[in-house]
């Protein structure tokens, strides 16, 4: 595993390749670099559009104080995307070789949605590698598992979507500029103003790599669901010794927001919290890592001061 620079910088950060070796294949992944101290990981949330842009204002904010690195994830964004058979154990091993080949100290985690599981369970099997947690809007279950889609039913889809021609012909219907703007405008941004014409067109364009499909259908039928209930996510985070911040979006679908909650107090309706445990709320919904990155800058700014 190498990692190597790249050029030209990408809007204030210095853009890398990770070489990643895995059952016998060799796969790239893009990786950004923004200021210097203390090592801070944004891991962006899994999903059709999944991106380290979507993280990038909180990078740059948090550049000021600290060195940022910023994952594309494999399977999305700029990073490389093969034809792979995408579970929770290769997403895991895959983090571990990426924070144990690019840091040489313990960092600080910051994940959203999905990526949140992976960074506890690395806590969990690695506690020297992780010193402090944020997780945004922390999910754990995909969009057809929320759904109540069963799970023959949804592996029958993820297989079908992987077939070459009805696959991408099914993967194009979802990733129309129509369907991005009624799946952001339902529960990914508040303020529809903002999902101008030059936004979808842009989030299209991260759909478009050779490959696209095959990651992204694995989150929406869950198969890269990082845990299997609730009770399994509310014991890993009990067994915690780190500080957690957990960001609840205040305006996130009922049955995700019901999920943060339970992370934050160990059931929706609690009101008490873990002592390692600071849960806060801000506006927003799936997508307030993006749309309210200030808000949520300085939360993680005031956590990092407090605990």
């Amino acid at each position: 595993m190498t990692a190597t620079p790249l050029s030209p910088p990408h809007f204030q950060g210095i853009v890398h390749q990770f070489v990643w070796n895995y059952q016998n294949g060799s796969f790239q992944m893009t990786y950004e670099t923004f200021g210097q101290g203390e090592p801070i990981l944004l891991l962006p949330a899994f999903s059709t559009v999944s991106s380290r842009t979507e993280m990038a204002k909180i990078a740059q904010d948090l550049a000021s104080d600290y060195q940022v690195t910023l994952l594309d994830w494999l399977g999305f964004g700029d990073s490389e995307r093969p034809n792979l058979d995408y579970q929770p154990s290769l997403y895991q091993q895959l983090l571990t070789d990426f924070v144990t080949s690019c840091f040489d100290q313990s960092i600080i985690v910051i994940a959203s949605g999905h990526a949140s599981g992976y960074a506890l369970r690395l806590a969990q099997t690695h506690p020297h590698l992780i010193q402090q947690i944020a997780l945004i809007a922390p999910t754990w279950r995909g969009p057809l598992r929320v759904m109540g889609v069963n799970q023959k039913l949804r592996k029958s889809l993820k297989n079908l979507v992987r077939m070459p021609l009805i696959g991408q012909f099914l993967y194009y219907l979802n990733t129309t500029p129509s369907f991005l703007r009624f799946m952001y405008r339902r529960h990914v941004y508040v303020d529809q103003t903002k999902l101008t014409p030059d936004f979808i067109t842009h989030k299209r364009q991260i759909t478009q790599h050779q490959g696209a499909r095959f990651a992204p259908v694995a989150f929406v039928t869950g198969e890269i669901d990082p845990f299997n209930n609730r009770s399994e996510t509310l014991s890993l985070v009990a067994s915690l010794s780190q500080p957690i911040l957990i960001i609840i979006a205040e305006q996130a679908p009922p049955s995700s927001k019901a999920e943060m909650e339970a992370i934050a107090y160990g059931s929706p309706s609690a009101n008490a919290q873990l002592p390692n445990v600071t849960a806060i709320r801000v506006s927003g919904t799936l997508g307030v890592y993006e749309e309210f990155a200030e808000e949520v800058s300085h939360a993680i700014r005031n956590f990092r001061q407090n605990s």
